[in-house]
């Protein structure tokens, strides 16, 4: 079976405002950011309120996601999640069907 090369791939998407509101809410739920929190080391997050959908490795996009957010994937004071599924169901998000999301560790954390 041949590798399928993609040149170009439309990573753009719009959200529907009530089921962006119900995932930021989730996103920035208390129990998710302790639970963030607990596979982060005891570090404390805030989420920025930045998605993206993932996008095919390729030269111009080696991290898998769009090069605008790669700068966030470089610090150390960020970390990019998956969006849990359990969540984009909840908010009646399906298209797309994967999402990451930007977290800003706090300063007060070293």
């Amino acid at each position: 079976m041949p590798l399928k090369i993609v040149d170009r791939f439309d990573s753009s998407f719009t959200l529907a405002p009530e089921a962006q509101a119900a995932l930021f809410s989730l996103l920035r739920s208390e129990s998710f950011l302790n639970q963030l929190s607990g596979q982060m080391g005891g570090k404390t997050f805030v989420f920025v309120e930045l998605l993206f959908q993932p996008v095919p490795y390729t030269t111009a996009t080696p991290k898998g996601m769009p090069a605008e957010f790669e700068k966030y994937h470089a610090d150390d004071k960020y970390i990019i999640i998956n969006v849990p599924p359990n969540f984009m169901f909840q908010a009646k998000i399906f298209k797309p069907s994967r999402l990451c999301a930007i977290y800003r560790r706090l300063d007060n954390d070293n």
